[in-house]
C-alpha cells in the first residue's frame, strides 16, 4: 500500500492511497473463514457451508469493510507520522475519486482532500504592551461580604416581646368549625410559620404584634393564596386533602424566635476562616478583601486574555485559510447547518479558529503541558470556589480532597479542566513575556468594559 501527499497550495493538499490485492487479500480471507464458521444456511451443518457460497453471500461487504478499514488506518497514520496540522477531517476528493467497485477484487485508488493550518510565527517581547485590570475590593463590596457572613452565621433566639414579620412562630394549629375546634379535625401540636411567607396582607395583619399564648384565627388557604404544596406542608397533610379543609384555623403561639446576625467577634472569625486564623477585626476585614480579590482574579484574567488576543492576532498578521474546504466540511458534519447559515457564521468561526491556532502555537513553541497535579489543583480550587458561594470559606482538607476526586472521575469535567488549565498556562506565559501594566479599577468600571463591548456589537 502506498500513501502520498500532493500540495495544492499552502493550505490545501490531496492524500492519495493506492491499495493492492496483496494489501487486503489475507485479511479478507480470514474474515470470510470466520463468517463460514458462524454462517447458518439451510441444508448445511454449521461451519460446513461451501466457501464459494460464503463469498457470494458476504464477499462484497467483507471486502468493502476491510479496505475501508485499511484506508482509514493508513490515512490517519500518514497524518500523524508526518505531523500534519490538519483542520477538520479529510474529505473524499470530488474530482479525482472514482466510484469503487467492490464486486471484483483488484487494485484501488483513494483520494482525500485535507486542509492544512496556516503557518503562524509569533515574536513577542516586553515592547508588546497590554494592560492588566485588577479589580479593587472597594468598601461597598467588603461591607456586603461581611454582612453576608454575619447573616449566614447568625442564629435563632427566643424572644418574649411582640413578634415581627420575620420572626419564626411555633404553636398549636387547630381546624375550627363554627368558631370551635372541629371534632376529628386537623391538629398540629408543633406548627411553624413565618408571616413573611404569607401571600395575603389581610391574613398577615392578624399576626402583627402577637405574643406568647396569643390565639389567632386565620385562613391558611388565603394566607398562602391557594398554593396547595405550602398549605399541605403547613398543616402536615397530603396535597389532595387541601380542598376539603375548613376556612378557619386557630394558631396558639407557644414560642417566638428571632434570627440574630452574628457579631463581628472571634466566634465569627473562627467560623469563617478557621480557628485562630484571624484574631482582630482589622485582620478579618483584610482577609475578606483578599478573598474578594481572589474570587475576581479570573474575571481580570479573562479581560487580560481578550486584550492580549487583539495584540496576538495583529502580530500573527493575515492568515490564509482553506475557506472552500472548511465550508464544505462544516456542511458535511453539521446536521442542522445549511450553506446559507455557514456563510453567515463563517466570519466568526474563522475569527475563533485563528485565535485557537495562535494559542496552539504558543503551547507548542513553549512546550506547555497540563500535568496531573495541575488538574488536581484546579479541581480543589473549583471545589473551594463553589463552597465559598454559600459562605463556606474554611473547609477541612479531606472534604475538599473528596470533592475534587469526584470531579476528576467525570470525563466531561476533566476535559473542561484541561482546557481551563491550559488557558491559564497560556495566560501566565503572556504575563511573563509581554509588557504588562497593572491598573487597579473598581468593579463598576470593570463592568463598563463589557457593557461598551455589548453596545458596540449591537450596532
Amino acid at each position: 500500500m502506498n500513501t502520498s501527499l500532493t500540495n495544492v497550495d499552502s493550505v490545501n493538499a490531496i492524500i492519495q492511497i493506492n491499495v493492492t490485492k496483496d494489501d487486503y487479500q489475507e485479511k479478507v480471507e480470514k474474515s470470510l473463514k470466520s463468517f463460514r464458521q458462524k454462517a447458518s444456511v439451510p441444508g448445511f451443518r454449521k461451519g460446513m457451508v461451501p466457501m464459494g457460497m460464503v463469498k457470494k453471500m458476504y464477499g462484497k461487504s467483507v471486502l468493502a469493510e476491510e479496505i475501508n478499514k485499511l484506508v482509514g488506518e493508513s490515512l490517519y497514520s500518514y497524518i500523524q507520522e508526518n505531523k500534519l496540522n490538519v483542520l477538520g477531517e479529510p474529505l473524499p476528493n470530488e474530482e479525482k475519486q472514482q466510484p469503487i467497485n467492490f464486486e471484483v477484487e483488484g487494485d484501488y485508488e483513494f483520494f482525500f482532500d485535507i486542509a492544512l493550518a496556516p503557518e503562524i510565527k509569533l515574536s513577542l517581547t516586553k515592547r508588546d504592551k497590554v494592560t492588566y485590570y485588577k479589580i479593587a475590593a472597594d468598601q461597598e463590596l467588603v461591607d456586603k461580604q461581611i454582612a453576608s457572613f454575619k447573616s449566614n452565621y447568625g442564629k435563632y433566639e427566643q424572644v418574649i416581646d411582640e413578634a415581627q414579620d420575620t420572626d419564626l412562630l411555633r404553636g398549636e394549629i387547630r381546624e375550627l368549625e363554627n368558631g370551635q375546634p372541629k371534632e376529628g379535625g386537623i391538629f398540629v401540636e408543633s406548627g411553624v410559620l413565618m408571616t413573611s411567607y404569607f401571600k395575603n396582607d389581610e391574613e398577615k395583619a392578624k399576626f402583627k404584634g402577637v405574643k406568647i399564648d396569643d390565639v389567632i384565627v386565620f385562613n391558611p388557604g388565603k394566607a398562602y393564596d391557594g398554593h396547595e404544596a405550602e398549605i399541605a406542608s403547613f398543616l402536615h397533610i397530603e396535597k389532595d386533602q387541601v380542598e376539603s379543609i375548613a376556612a378557619e384555623f386557630s394558631f396558639t403561639v407557644k414560642e417566638v424566635t428571632r434570627y440574630k446576625e452574628a457579631e463581628l467577634d472571634q466566634e465569627l472569625f473562627d467560623k469563617v476562616f478557621g480557628e485562630g486564623t484571624v484574631k482582630t477585626a482589622d485582620e478579618f476585614i483584610q482577609k475578606v478583601k483578599d478573598g474578594i480579590a481572589e474570587q475576581m482574579a479570573p474575571d481580570s484574567d479573562y479581560k487580560f486574555l481578550l486584550d492580549a488576543r487583539k495584540l496576538l492576532e495583529k502580530k500573527a498578521g493575515d492568515l490564509e485559510f482553506p475557506d472552500a474546504f472548511l465550508k464544505r466540511w462544516l456542511l458535511a458534519t453539521g446536521k442542522e447547518r445549511t450553506a446559507e447559515s455557514i456563510e453567515e457564521e463563517y466570519p466568526k468561526i474563522i475569527e475563533d479558529l485563528k485565535f485557537h491556532l495562535i494559542k496552539e502555537q504558543i503551547v507548542k513553541d513553549n512546550e506547555l503541558k497540563v500535568e496531573e497535579e495541575d488538574l488536581r489543583s484546579m479541581a480543589k480550587n473549583t471545589a473551594r470556589a463553589q463552597f465559598a458561594q454559600y459562605g463556606m470559606m474554611h473547609l477541612p482538607d479531606d472534604v475538599v480532597e473528596n470533592y475534587a476526586n469526584e470531579m476528576l472521575k467525570n470525563k466531561d469535567s476533566v476535559r473542561n479542566m484541561v482546557d481551563r488549565a491550559m488557558e491559564i498556562k497560556v495566560s501566565d506565559y503572556l504575563k511573563k513575556t509581554l509588557g504588562v501594566t497593572e491598573k487597579e479599577i473598581s468593579l463598576d468600571e470593570f463592568k463598563k468594559f463589557f457593557e461598551e463591548e455589548t453596545a458596540n456589537e449591537a450596532k
